[in-house]
């Protein structure tokens, strides 16, 4: 039977779609700031293209992720076409594509260099270290900044922390400084011309720039501009006013694609349904809508985590109901491993979590309740 597409189902906000055929399996992910707008452009157009109509034969069902802000619906979708490398997704699918960080080396003398997040859950990692595939290299004492959803712009932050800290960017120390030494833009620190001690602290100084991020990058920025302005160096000035510009444009912040060690299970409860959000390594991957035992009140949470949790869990479980926390901990250590912690946030980032848990939870219930 023929996907039957209903405008109104589907919200005038920001998120993303996953486009599944009848056996379920993901065909692409798509994202949009209007997801009404963009979902029916594929059923209102007579398309050209051969791969389009195809697409649009094979759908038996869209779901939604509703986020905040087009940035999260950027990176959400670049995360997700990593994790599913949808058919019908040509771009994205590469590890070594899309929103990258940066990161400062964790080298005797560190540089600032490009770094690609492996979205693959870690007992997926683990097993390919297992089988000899070979693991990229991100010690953990590297510092990362990120992510950036403009490779044009992060190029330009790599390339302004490195000139203006004169950090060395040769993936091989040489025995000699070159002639980014002899142009200002290097340190010399291969040839001594400053002690490695003073060049850890300058790298220093730059991550802490790049954490504080925002405003302190961009005055920094607006420095550099005017240094090329007072030097007759236009060309160079208004390349480094249009870099601000984008920076300026930027939303400050996204809850989507954090750098994080843990995973989190993020559960709104309703009356009658939960929403489980997974966020594995600071990543948002998947909403789940799941039944909740009737008659019990918020004893129903209690029972939910219990049932779901005993076996295996994340480290953090974040929800905005429970009923008996000190039993749940309890009656999950039981279970073995180490013990889970379980947060009701007030505010601060989970909390955010856990109000987009929240809207999905109430469009998905409308969509349930209209029976779509």
């Amino acid at each position: 039977m023929p996907f039957v597409f209903q405008a109104a189902v589907y919200p005038e906000r920001p998120g993303c779609y996953i486009m599944k055929n009848e056996a379920g399996r993901i065909l692409y992910v798509g994202k949009s700031k209007n997801l009404r707008s963009r979902l029916r452009s594929y059923f209102q157009t007579n398309h050209k293209r051969k791969r389009l109509r195809q697409l649009v034969e094979e759908i038996a069902s869209i779901e939604v992720m509703l986020v905040n802000n087009e940035a999260e619906s950027l990176l959400l979708e670049n995360n997700l076409i990593k994790i599913h490398k949808p058919p019908f997704n040509r771009a994205l699918k590469k590890d070594n594509s899309g929103y990258a960080y940066l990161h400062m080396t964790a080298e005797r003398l560190p540089r600032l260099d490009v770094y690609y997040r492996d979205r693959r859950p870690s007992a997926v990692r683990a097993a390919s270290a297992a089988s000899g595939e070979k693991k990229p290299e991100t010690p953990d004492k590297e510092q990362r900044f990120g992510p950036y959803r403009s490779s044009r712009f992060r190029n330009a932050v790599m390339e302004f922390v490195a000139d203006h800290y004169r950090l060395r960017t040769c993936t091989t120390m040489p025995k000699r400084v070159c002639l980014l030494y002899h142009i200002g833009r290097c340190s010399g620190v291969c040839e001594g011309k400053i002690s490695e001690e003073e060049y850890r602290e300058t790298a220093r100084q730059a991550a802490e720039l790049l954490l504080r991020h925002g405003d302190d990058l961009i005055a920094a920025m607006y420095g550099k501009m005017e240094y090329y302005a007072e030097r007759l160096q236009f060309e160079e000035a208004a390349s480094m006013l249009r870099h601000i510009r984008v920076l300026e444009q930027m939303p400050a912040k996204q809850i989507v694609d954090r750098e994080a060690l843990v995973d989190q299970d993020v559960l709104y409860f309703g009356e009658e349904r939960v929403l489980v959000g997974k966020v594995q390594e600071g990543m948002l991957r998947d909403f789940d809508l799941l039944p909740l035992d009737q008659g019990l009140g918020d004893a129903a949470c209690d029972r939910f985590l219990v049932s779901r949790y005993s076996a295996e869990r994340p480290h953090e479980l974040i929800v905005n109901r429970i009923c008996d926390p000190r039993m749940v901990r309890s009656l999950l250590h039981r279970g073995g491993g180490p013990p889970v912690k379980i947060t009701q946030p007030k505010r601060g980032l989970k909390y955010e979590l856990l109000q987009l848990c929240k809207e999905n939870y109430e469009y998905r219930l409308q969509r349930e309740l209209q029976g779509c």
